[in-house]
């Protein structure tokens, strides 16, 4: 069903959304992304921090403007002053904090992955169901605009039958970076490979047959892997992501009736093209930018979600949370990555 024109992001004003009260549990650099792009963009209010570190909540605090510090987790998920809990804690802690804010009643935006396995990604979403709150991976990409765009291009068809989906991510980090530890299940799988994950299992589903080939890091992490896999009815997706150096972060899909190419990075806001095998090319284009242009658009969808009582996102249901955390297991499995502590304290 080939469209003439492009539609119309239908994502509105971040500005317009309901305020609610949040509380960053885990003040690292995620939370001081949020943050800013919070503060700059949304009416949403940042009203308590909480760490591990009663000092390092007074830092985050002081710097941010935040009215309320606390020295622990639970503090936090037992503040009055607060809706909505945003989990940023390392990953290894991200179900476990989760659970915290849901058995205390809390809403919570849990920054990807949402849990080390699927087991621990259907125990959240089990939890919350039954208490009742608004639960839902901080997968931002899929709130912003281009990707509203996207997704109604492959509602109607525009693409015709998308037969290949390829994405990549890699960077370079320090090798103090969290990234390279194994107790804090470091490694690019969780980390940066979530992005393509998400997005392929977002288009194709769950695959049928999955290969996957690793590199193990001198730390005891993996330090690459790539993965092949095959959907229902033969389409067919490539995914790498690694730690050793910057790449395009590119990402392409690939139908009967056009080919979609996202510019790099593709999690990230900016433009994208589509190309019909005629040669006619039809072009998306919003401005550049990375988390301060981008991470206020879940916020506000959160709040929006809140507000309307629903507890979940349209954007990143817990379905497909889930569904990208099976296949995640599924590399893990063949790859032999296992994590210190993985399986304590999960349902």
């Amino acid at each position: 069903m080939p469209l003439s024109t492009l539609p119309a992001s239908r994502v509105p004003d971040s500005r317009d959304a309901p305020s609610l009260r949040w509380g960053i549990m885990g003040p690292g650099w995620i939370a001081e992304r949020f943050t800013e792009s919070v503060q700059a963009h949304t009416h949403q209010v940042i009203a308590a921090v909480g760490s591990r570190s009663l000092a390092r909540s007074k830092a985050f605090a002081d710097t941010f403007g935040v009215p309320t510090a606390y020295g622990s987790y639970e503090e936090l998920a037992e503040s009055p002053d607060i809706d909505i809990v945003y989990v940023c804690t390392p990953h290894n802690v991200h179900h476990s904090a989760a659970l915290l804010a849901i058995d205390a009643g809390k809403h919570v935006l849990i920054e990807k992955p949402i849990g080390l396995n699927a087991v621990q990604a259907r125990d959240i979403a089990a939890r919350a169901t039954a208490a009742g709150v608004f639960a839902a991976e901080a997968m931002w990409s899929f709130f912003l605009p281009k990707f509203d765009v996207i997704k109604q291009m492959l509602d109607a068809g525009m693409l015709g039958t998308v037969t290949t989906v390829l994405a990549e991510y890699g960077e370079f980090f320090d090798r103090s970076h969290r990234i390279f530890d194994p107790a804090l299940a470091g490694g690019p799988l969780l980390d940066l490979g979530t992005y393509p994950l998400a997005l392929i299992t977002e288009v194709l589903g769950s695959p049928e047959r999955l290969h996957a080939a690793g590199q193990p890091h001198e730390s005891g992490v993996n330090a690459q892997l790539s993965a092949i896999m095959e959907f229902p009815g033969g389409s067919q997706a490539v995914m790498n992501t690694q730690l050793h150096n910057f790449t395009p972060t590119a990402a392409t899909m690939v139908g009967s009736e056009a080919t979609l190419t996202i510019d790099g990075p593709f999690n990230m806001p900016g433009g994208f093209e589509v190309r019909f095998p005629e040669g006619r090319r039809l072009r998306h284009d919003e401005p550049a930018g990375g988390h301060f242009e981008g991470l206020h658009y879940e916020a506000a969808a959160v709040a929006r979600a809140i507000a309307a009582g629903q507890t979940e996102t349209t954007q990143r249901p817990l379905s497909a949370s889930i569904r990208t955390m099976e296949t995640a297991d599924e590399i893990r499995r063949q790859l032999g990555i296992d994590f210190p502590g993985e399986h304590s304290g999960s349902a």
